[in-house]
């Protein structure tokens, strides 16, 4: 079918609803019925073109888009055409469809597919803090401050050896010092 044989249907097909709603918006209770009938057949045929692989959904979304267009028809404007109102409702309520039935499926998926979810845990960094701790504990004062305060804080030498009591060079040496017996006692429980 050429698009100039498609506008010579849809044409009739807009007169025909636009005629039975703006019928229908003056309190014409028969009209309306028939709008929501002529109206829900041509959004099956919308629906059922673009949402082939979902036929089992199109009848719950055509009754959601009628609800809108229920809802909305006081907002439609004689001025403009129908059609265009009515699909723009369409295509709003089939993506809304789609990512709640989107969602909906994620809910569903196994936990068995997604092992990976369990391969990071929050406790290794509370672990690996408190391992930390253990091994500082074991240092002197004069290598475990300098490394608490200059490596972990992030205070300057000068703050540090301030705040210990040593002097900047001790606290160079300290941390010098210190971070080799960490790595010699890792290695030793390694």
């Amino acid at each position: 079918m050429n698009p100039s044989t498609e506008s010579t249907l849809a044409r009739p097909v807009e007169e025909r609803l636009r005629a039975l709603l703006l019928r229908s918006l003056d309190g014409d209770s028969a009209a309306y019925r028939a709008f929501l009938d002529d109206l829900s057949r041509h959004l099956r045929g919308f629906l059922r073109k673009r949402l082939y692989h979902l036929q089992d959904d199109v009848e719950d979304i055509v009754q959601e888009i009628l609800l809108a267009v229920h809802n909305g028809r006081h907002t439609y404007r004689a001025d403009e055409p129908l059609t265009a109102w009515v699909h723009a409702i369409a295509r709003y309520k089939m993506t809304d469809y789609l990512r709640s039935r989107a969602r909906r499926e994620a809910l569903h998926d196994p936990l068995d597919d997604d092992m990976d979810l369990f391969a990071v845990s929050d406790a290794e960094p509370a672990e690996a803090r408190r391992d930390l701790s253990t091994l500082l504990e074991q240092l002197p004062d004069k290598q475990r401050l300098p490394i608490m305060h200059v490596k972990l804080e992030g205070l300057s030498v000068a703050e540090t050896a301030k705040l210990t009591g040593l002097s900047e060079s001790a606290i160079k040496v300290g941390v010098h010092r210190g971070l080799k017996a960490l790595a010699m006692k890792i290695r030793g429980a390694a």
